[in-house]
């Protein structure tokens, strides 16, 4: 299969590990972490689906007190309870370093640094993103998504195979693995559901009366595919206190590809003449730039009130306040939602993202940008 280089996420891994004695690797499953991990060259390698390795990790400090340079350990949040060791052996040997990987965020983080607080740096690898992929297959990258054996596939029947089985495996044994006791049908169809909430502001009532369960369950569920990657809740930012705001995140799914396995879109013919279209294409371009940013979920936001003012991406970066509008179509231009979010949020600039080819001012504090510039470094500069 075709290899595709992670320059940038190599470069920021490599960073980490010069820095901390303990490097944490997190993302989706099939994401290419391991691949990625592997391409450092580690001296040791201990996968925890190896039955071989975790009957070897049974003694975790006779296995790992005498070994020196780079350790990988590849889906590490089967075995938590080696954290406090990893400390002590760190701590005593400061010839050793250790390469974790990770598909469960929140559940790693509060295990690892409870244990390893200022020891542990950690770094997110999402799909395949446009910087590399290149622009020109931005198309098969918005269907297939990034998951890089899906869009690596032969071909779009192929892709969609993959990723439908991708959907069975994690329901079926990735969620179990991870601990979570939840019928693999129950949690399909809940994730089928939201996908048809993809780019809404969510209502929790709403959600639990279609679902007949509570908002306490809903609630749990979200937790479950935020913590694996599957989807984003991205959350409102509050500013301005004389309007009344909306409160509640949007969500989203993360990959392109796999909402569109859920939602039964086969092909880019029918993705684009979808009624999903527009929901679909905003998703993507708010994880690609997002991705772009480097920026984590809490440093990101959107912006809404009630009267109908919406702004779908504001982030600060260097002292300035930034914003950004997706718009599937073909030529964008300036509107009154616009200006208002400028004026509220004292935007020093808002980029409007769509799909086209040429980059255009709308204003001297808007530009539209074409979502494929972001496989350029520095295309968003004011």
């Amino acid at each position: 299969m075709e290899y595709i280089t992670r320059s940038k996420d190599e470069a920021g891994v490599r960073a980490l590990i010069n820095l901390f004695p303990v490097t944490a690797l997190l993302g989706p499953r099939q994401s290419g972490k391991t691949t990625l991990a592997k391409s450092f060259r580690p001296d040791y390698v201990f996968d925890m689906e190896n039955p071989r390795d975790v009957v070897a990790l049974e003694q975790p400090q006779l296995a790992l007190e005498s070994l020196e340079g780079l350790i990988m350990i590849d889906e590490v949040q089967r075995n938590p309870g080696i954290f406090p060791l990893i400390r002590f052996l760190v701590d005593q040997n400061p010839r050793q370093r250790y390469l974790l990987t990770g598909s469960a965020s929140s559940n790693l983080r509060q295990q690892s640094g409870e244990s390893l607080a200022g020891r542990i740096g950690y770094y997110y690898l999402t799909g395949l993103n446009l910087s590399e992929t290149g622009s020109q297959r931005m198309n098969d990258l918005w269907l297939r998504g990034g998951f890089p054996r899906s869009f690596l596939a032969g071909d779009d029947e192929k892709s969609m195979l993959w990723r439908t089985n991708f959907i069975a495996t994690f329901l079926e044994r990735d969620l179990s693995a991870l601990g979570i006791d939840i019928p693999a049908s129950t949690m399909y169809r809940f994730w089928l559901m939201i996908s048809h909430y993809h780019g809404q502001t969510l209502n929790y009532s709403e959600l639990s009366r279609s679902f007949g369960v509570s908002d306490k369950t809903v609630k749990h569920y979200l937790s479950i595919l935020e913590d694996t990657f599957m989807i984003r809740l991205l959350m409102p930012w509050h500013a301005n206190l004389n309007k009344r705001l909306v409160k509640s995140p949007k969500l989203y799914l993360r990959d392109s590809g796999i909402f569109h396995a859920l939602q039964s879109i086969p092909t880019l013919y029918a993705l684009k003449t979808s009624p999903k279209a527009g929901a679909s294409w905003e998703g993507f371009a708010l994880e690609e730039l997002v991705s772009y940013l480097s920026k984590r979920d809490n440093e990101v936001f959107f912006y809404a009130s009630h009267s109908g003012l919406e702004l779908d991406l504001y982030w600060q970066e260097s002292g300035l306040k930034l914003g950004a509008e997706f718009k599937y179509m073909d030529a964008p231009r300036a509107t009154r939602s616009m200006a208002q979010a400028i004026e509220d949020l004292s935007l020093d600039h808002l980029w409007v993202v769509y799909p086209g080819s040429k980059a255009y001012p709308l204003a001297r504090n808007i530009t539209v940008i074409p979502l494929g510039e972001f496989a350029k470094p520095g295309s968003l500069q004011t």
